[in-house]
């Protein structure tokens, strides 16, 4: 079913024009059941087909003009008895409001926004089935062929992901430089884990993919409370294995081990999704300590952070040794760096103990007219060059 039209290049269309695919699409819709929204309806190519499932299809095209031309076409071709017209919406679907009651999506992605509309619809309600075209690569990583992703995997125990086929460049209308898949992602009607730990099983997923260690076993090792090898046997799982070589049903039983030894903590829960960090105050497992307010400097101790709120911040309340040559070199996890805090350095210790120790030598013109200690007399025995 080709077209006379081309996409419009900032738009990013391009159109499917294969029939075999076209039908292959609409048999997997016709296995599932309610109301059908179709995501990009440009021109018509899907909406017609699916128009004759018979079911309420609302069809969501960006282009006003596209739309428009579609709503009379939808119009004229409509079969006989149908529970309600097809409705065209002129918007942009990352905006459009999706319905909490059940349903079916389907689309030909845009290619550039792929990845927006499957966040979208990972966090979006009631839709069961998702059936979409997107680029082949997406498609693969996403049904974990080869091995699952850190996005998948954070999505496994409330979705499930199968790629359905591969679809020639040669089937859209401009065609695009690369081929496509057909991707499917169906609701469990069990969740593997309840819905209220998802911020803490994903969070979990995050600092496993990025742990460091050759392997589950050193990996799990430096979890908050570490998995034992024992757990990893009767699980399934090779010590040298990686984290994208576990299958959804051992990520539940990983994060169900966590849960019951009480100790998972949940920092800084990364969305993948979103592409940065967020933090959850409801996600924190362990309470958080109090710093004790200090009367003066201590020399040689860690001070709190200036400027924030730390009981606001669970990440301020940590503690740890002081930091010594050996350390220095080493390199904290990602979601902990840019709340590392920083050695003293000699000039600093060096106003420590100018501010300790003037008052004892009333000889010594020493003036302290800020923390750097800037020396106006003559420096006092046993500092040194600093």
């Amino acid at each position: 079913m080709s077209t006379p039209h081309h996409g419009r290049h900032e738009l990013g269309q391009n159109f499917l024009s294969d029939r075999r695919v076209i039908a292959d699409i609409v048999e997997i819709v016709s296995r599932t059941n309610g109301p059908i929204i179709e995501i990009g309806a440009g021109d018509g190519a899907l909406t017609i087909p699916l128009q004759r499932l018979a079911r309420p299809l609302t069809a969501v095209e960006v282009d006003a003009r596209r739309a428009r031309r579609l709503a009379q076409r939808t119009a004229r071709s409509a079969p006989g008895p149908v529970s309600r017209p097809t409705e065209v919406v002129a918007a942009d679907f990352l905006r459009y409001p999706l319905p909490r009651s059940p349903h079916v999506v389907v689309g030909n992605l845009p290619f550039h926004l792929t990845t927006a509309i499957l966040r979208r619809l990972l966090h979006g309600p009631g839709w069961t089935t998702a059936v979409l075209l997107m680029q082949w690569e997406v498609a693969r990583r996403r049904a974990a062929v080869g091995g699952a992703t850190m996005m998948t995997a954070q999505w496994w125990p409330w979705f499930e992901f199968g790629l359905a086929r591969k679809v020639s460049a040669a089937s859209f209308t401009p065609r695009p430089a690369v081929d496509a898949g057909l991707l499917t992602i169906t609701r469990r009607s069990r969740p593997l884990v309840d819905v209220a730990d998802r911020a803490r099983y994903q969070a979990l997923v995050h600092r496993v993919f990025t742990g460091r260690g050759h392997g589950m076993a050193q990996i799990l090792q430096r979890l908050p409370t570490p998995v034992p090898r024992t757990w990893l046997r009767a699980n399934g799982i090779a010590p040298n294995s990686l984290p994208r070589q576990l299958s959804a049903a051992q990520w539940a039983a990983l994060f169900e081990q966590t849960r019951l030894t009480g100790a998972q903590r949940v920092d800084r829960p990364r969305d993948v999704q979103h592409g940065r960090a967020h933090r959850r105050r409801g996600g924190e497992v362990d309470r958080p300590a109090t710093h004790h307010k200090q009367t003066g400097p201590v020399v040689g101790q860690r001070q709190p952070q200036r400027g924030r709120d730390a009981d606001a911040d669970p990440d301020d309340q940590r503690t740890a040794p002081p930091v010594t040559r050996h350390h220095q070199g080493e390199r904290r996890d990602e979601d902990q760096a840019d709340h590392q805090d920083r050695p003293l350095t000699g000039e600093h210790l060096a106003g420590e103990f100018l501010w300790r120790h003037a008052s004892f030598d009333s000889s010594a013109s020493t003036t302290l007219v800020s923390r750097k200690a800037r020396v106006n007399g003559p420096t006092p025995p046993g500092l040194g060059d600093t």
